[in-house]
Parts: structure tokens; C-alpha cells; sequence
């Protein structure tokens, strides 16, 4: 059969087809019943005056689960008369695609029409699945529009995401999904209009909350609960119960290999360094219920410690690889409290990066001159001939000097005078930094009495 072949709804016939479910049937007709996404498709803004005055183009729409991407691509066809063509990069292949592209192309020439080629998931095809679109969408057989949950930076290759514009479609707002739910509650054709089912505005409030800006998903529960409520006077009566029963679990947006496990391990780290103990242990407790590993999560507290606390509280290195030792000891959910109390200590742990920045400049110095030479008195000499060629000679023994301090080069002769560690003036560190600032004063003031690198004071 022609992909092109008019649907059921397009020829006047009725459909023989199971029934659609509520967040099918709700789905908007026209551009005026879109919630959300105003920053597109409001009056005057540039998707909108683009599908008005018919300037069709390639597009990756990019947004969380339910934020319109589907419904966006559909009506642009119809918006523009183009044909509209939709598969799944998880159920479809190159042989799909080149039958569209195929039917496509005949159909522009026979009758003139464009054709819309929607790629739900095209994050899911490969660098060579996605070069195969590019000829077509140069000469413009097809308008390619590609929905990706995932950042396009990363799973649209570089060619492709140069010839489509990007636009990004915002997670649905609360207030939105309200509005949503209740023009479900009340249209007679598509919804529960029919029924008029009672709804607690707790129940409301609830759903909107559990369904986290997705617009299917909360279509979906409010179908799920008006199914299970109760009748009160012949008419059902959702509660936040009957919410809670459809929903059983809210689902938490998380994708262990994409994006979203990098933002959320960003704010979990940030709000460690910003030192606040409540974002710290929002962020943990969500990956954590999220399904990460929570061996992860305490790889992350461990290097925390050594570069956003370091020496400022050298106890944090410590604590955190107790909570991991604990977590694997004890495992799932017992261990996660270690993980949670190591969090919370870091968080109000007195902060410095010194130590990440004195391994830094270190290694750049080490990288940029690989092979200095050690100097001679630092050197061991286990031979004669080593002794003979001078290694060793000259080097002075700390503890036989007073207040165990010797006055000698420790650093190849082309970095002489390097000081990579700076510390902070927080916790222990400052401290160090005391004793830091004292040694440096002494080792110039031995040097401005005339000591000579390797030599006695």
C-alpha cells in the first residue's frame, strides 16, 4: 500500500479501528490549540509566521517527552497542505526510508505537494542512517522534521544539523497541563465532556505534579483514573487516591548515557561547591531514585573531596571513601544513607581547589618540559661512579638542621622559583597556608644571606 494512500478520516469513511485513546484524541487540530511553547509559536513568533506563510524548512525539534513535538510536526502539514509521512527510528529502517523518499519524489512531481517526513527518535539512527537524508533534503524531495528527546549537539551528526534549523520545545508548565486536563474534562466530542466526571482540585493539582510537563502523560492518568473512580450520582468522581492508583510510580526523566544524567551530575556537584547541603541531597536522592549507579554517585563524592575540599578539611577524602566502603557492604537502600550523609558533609565542608590547581600547573609544567634533569644533590648515588659524577654531593639532611629546615634547590634548574600550591585561607588550609607563608620567608631570607643551592646554611 502507498504511504500516500488517504487515511479513514481523509476519504469521509468511519474507522473500524479500536478506540483512540484520550491522549490521541486530545491531540490539538490547529495551531490556536496548542498549550505552550509561546516562545514558537505565539502570535508573530517565528515558527508560527514560518507554517503561516508557508515557508516549510527542515527542523530537529528538541524537547522532553510529551512537549508537543508530534503534534507540532502534523500540524505543519496541515497547516501547509504537504503530505505527511511518520515512522519511528526504533521500529524503522533504511529500507523504509528510501520507499518515502521514493513516493516522495513521485508525488511531487504528479501533483506538486511537499512532503513532510517526520523521524520520531532520529537520534536512534546512526551517523550512516542519518547521511542518507541529506541529498533529499538539499533539493527538497522531503521537508525532514527529526523529534530527539536528546541534545542534537551530540546524536545528530554535524552535516545534517547543518542543513535543519533547531528548535527547542520547553517542558510543559504546571499551568499548562492544567489546562490541558480540564479541556479533556469538558469537550464532548474528543473527551470526557459526556461524562462529566468530578475532579478534586488536590486530584487536579496532583496529576499536573506527578506528570512533570508531560502533556501525554497526564492524559493518560486522567484516562487511567476516571476508569478506576467511583460514581457519585452517576458520575465518576476522580480523588487524588484514584490519581495516585493510575499513576502507582511517577516515572523521573533520566538517561544514564545522554544529557540528562550530565546535567543532573552538574547540580549535584554545583551545589556542593556552592555549599548548600538541601540542592546537594535533592539532586542525589534523584539519581539515586532515577536508577544511577550509586557506585557512581560515590566516585563523583570522592573526587569532590579532593578538588573542591582538599586540604581545607583533608577529613572529606576520608568520610567519602568510608560511605562508598558502607554502600558495599551494605548495597541497596541501607547503604544509600552513607552516600547521603557523605553528600551533606561535603556540601558544608570548608572549600578550596588549591590542590587541583597546584596538580594542574604541575602537570603542565611536567608535560611542557618532560625530561629535566634531576638535579645532582638530589639524586642517589648507590655507586662509586655515581658518587664520583657527583650525585648526592651537596645534599643537606633535614633532620640534622635546626627545626628540621635546609635551605636547597628541590626543582629542576629551568623551574627553579615555581610555587604551584597556594593555599586557601579556609579550614585547615589556612593553616597550611600559614606554615607555607613561614617556610617561604625563611628560604628567601637564606637565600638574600648569600646559600647557595645544595650548599650549607
Amino acid at each position: 500500500m502507498s504511504l500516500f494512500e488517504p487515511t479513514p478520516a481523509e476519504r469521509g469513511a468511519p474507522s473500524d479501528r479500536a478506540p483512540v485513546p484520550l491522549a490521541d484524541r486530545m491531540r490539538p487540530r490547529t495551531l490556536d490549540e496548542v498549550v505552550g511553547q509561546d516562545h514558537l509559536l505565539g502570535p508573530g513568533r517565528v515558527l508560527r509566521v514560518a507554517l503561516e506563510s508557508g515557508e516549510l524548512h527542515s527542523m530537529i525539534l528538541w524537547g522532553p517527552p510529551g512537549s508537543g513535538k508530534t503534534t507540532l510536526a502534523s500540524l505543519m502539514a496541515q497547516v501547509s497542505g504537504a503530505y505527511f509521512v511518520a515512522f519511528s527510528a526504533v521500529l524503522s529502517g533504511v529500507k523504509e526510508i528510501r520507499q518515502v523518499i521514493a513516493e516522495a519524489a513521485e508525488e511531487r512531481r504528479r501533483r506538486g505537494r511537499r512532503t513532510i517526513l517526520f523521524v520520531d527518535e532520529i537520534h536512534r539512527f546512526n551517523r550512516a542512517q542519518q547521511d542518507g537524508f541529506l541529498p533529499h533534503v538539499e533539493k527538497g524531495v522531503i521537508v525532514l522534521v527529526g523529534a530527539t528527546t536528546e541534545n542534537p549537539s551530540f546524536e545528530v551528526n554535524a552535516a545534517l544539523l547543518s542543513r535543519c534549523r533547531v528548535y527547542v520545545l520547553h517542558r510543559l508548565s504546571e499551568d499548562d497541563l492544567l489546562a490541558i486536563l480540564r479541556r479533556a474534562l469538558t469537550d464532548s466530542e474528543r473527551g470526557f465532556g459526556g461524562l462529566r466526571p468530578e475532579v478534586d482540585d488536590s486530584a487536579f493539582r496532583l496529576l499536573a505534579g506527578l506528570a512533570d510537563g508531560d502533556a501525554r502523560g497526564a492524559l493518560n492518568i486522567l484516562e487511567l483514573a476516571v476508569g478506576l473512580a467511583g460514581r457519585q450520582g452517576g458520575r465518576p468522581r476522580v480523588t487524588a487516591q484514584a490519581v495516585q492508583d493510575a499513576a502507582q510510580r511517577k516515572t523521573l526523566l533520566y538517561d544514564k548515557a545522554g544529557e540528562e544524567h550530565f546535567n543532573l551530575i552538574s547540580a549535584l556537584h554545583k551545589s556542593l561547591r556552592d555549599s548548600n547541603p538541601d540542592g546537594a541531597l535533592y539532586w542525589m536522592t534523584r539519581m539515586l531514585e532515577s536508577g544511577e549507579d550509586p557506585l557512581y554517585i560515590a566516585r563523583r563524592l570522592v573526587r569532590f573531596a579532593s578538588e573542591d575540599i582538599g586540604n581545607a578539611d583533608p577529613t572529606a577524602l576520608t568520610l567519602t571513601l568510608a560511605a562508598k566502603d558502607a554502600y558495599d557492604f551494605l548495597g541497596s537502600p541501607e547503604g544509600e544513607l552513607a552516600l547521603a550523609q557523605a553528600t551533606l558533609y561535603l556540601a558544608l565542608a570548608p572549600k578550596s581547589n588549591a590542590a587541583y590547581l597546584a596538580f594542574d600547573a604541575a602537570r603542565e609544567d611536567v608535560r611542557a618540559r618532560p625530561a629535566e634533569p634531576v638535579p645532582l644533590h638530589l639524586r642517589n648515588a648507590p655507586t662509586g661512579l655515581m658518587r664520583d659524577l657527583g650525585y648526592g654531593r651537596g645534599y643537606q639532611y633535614a633532620h640534622d638542621a635546626p627545626d628540621a629546615r635546609v635551605e636547597q634547590e628541590h626543582l629542576p634548574l629551568a623551574l627553579s622559583g615555581r610555587e604551584y600550591y597556594r593555599p586557601a585561607d579556609r579550614g585547615l588550609e589556612a593553616e597550611l597556608a600559614r606554615r607555607l607563608a613561614d617556610w617561604r620567608r625563611w628560604r628567601a631570607a637564606q637565600k638574600q644571606r648569600g646559600a647557595e643551592p645544595g650548599s650549607g646554611v
